[in-house]
């Protein structure tokens, strides 16, 4: 069976239901294409978010990835990092030819490139896809960057569906190269600003560091940015991880060794491993501010040098 000729009369297939496969399919119901979805939690007893919210939006639930590739007409994969390949690799046997299959995922252009090779030797049409901040305020329309052969042809039928996607080159790599080497600094930044404020927090210096900062950096209002970059590796700090080990591994493929980066991996999932230890239960950080969060922080530290 043809692939339509128009995008809205898709069958559009996202492997990953977390935040941004819901978005996504939230936008895209909203237009009245059909959407299907499969996640690896799906069958477990973490499902019930998931299955909730497909039912509210009437999105069908795949049991496999092969059951939704099969049926897809479009695939976007929008997984954590380091499940950028198995995804192709579970797909690549399944998904029709000459369809497109979208990567989303925060990856290394090395880890693209495998992806690529298995979902185009299976004849479907790989596009590398790079997303270029939040998608949370955007939604459908967060900026993306395309790569690959296929991505010019895939970039006008994206922006039918409502899609804010730019091409950056027909080589491989080259969107996902952008987007690891901005996370590099993105992701780093909140990093030390973690680092620094809870310890600045800790010496009880937190007011003499913000105002040198406000000092030195005065287009930037660090206690409004502390807090969000809290609030967002409280709430992200696991994928964060994932995706600077990522971001690691792009710089070690330009020959660097990633010491940022690879700091900043560490740092994203302790502050991960923490919120799993509901170090920050029932937390607010934008209305409580950084500084509740850093103490709470300093609490567990001080818990467990106790323990």
């Amino acid at each position: 069976m043809s692939i339509p000729g128009d995008p809205r009369q898709w069958r559009i297939g996202l492997v990953g239901y977390g935040e941004v496969g819901r978005i996504l399919a939230e936008d895209l119901r909203t237009q009245g294409v059909a959407v299907a979805a499969y996640d690896l939690k799906l069958g477990t007893a973490a499902d019930g978010p998931l299955r909730q919210h497909a039912s509210q939006h009437n999105v069908s639930l795949a049991r496999t990835h092969a059951e939704l590739a099969s049926q897809g007409d479009f695939i976007v994969s929008a997984v954590t990092a380091s499940q950028t390949v198995a995804v192709a690799e579970s797909c690549a046997p399944a998904v029709k030819r000459d369809a497109f299959f979208l990567d989303f995922n925060s990856a290394s252009p090395g880890a693209k490139m495998k992806a690529a090779g298995l979902v185009d030797a299976g004849g479907a049409r790989y596009v590398e896809g790079a997303v270029m901040t939040a998608i949370a305020p955007y939604r459908i329309r967060v900026p993306l960057l395309l790569g690959g052969p296929s991505a010019a042809a895939l970039q006008p039928l994206l922006a039918s569906l409502g899609f804010d996607a730019t091409v950056a080159s027909e080589k491989l790599g080259v969107a996902s190269a952008t987007k690891m080497c901005r996370s590099v600094m993105v992701k780093g930044l909140e990093a030390m600003v973690i680092e620094s404020f809870t310890a600045a927090r800790a010496y009880g210096v937190e007011d003499q560091v913000l105002a040198s900062l406000a000092e030195t950096f005065p287009g930037i209002d660090w206690e409004k940015q502390g807090a969000y970059f809290f609030q967002r590796v409280i709430q992200h700090g696991r994928r964060r991880a994932e995706e600077m080990r990522e971001a690691a591994a792009t710089v070690r493929e330009a020959g660097l060794e990633p010491w940022s980066a690879a700091g900043t991996a560490e740092r994203q999932a302790w502050m991960a491993d923490l919120a799993d230890a509901k170090v920050f239960e029932g937390s607010d950080p934008v209305r409580r501010g950084w500084r509740g969060e850093a103490d709470r922080v300093l609490d567990a530290v001080k818990a467990r040098v106790r323990g």
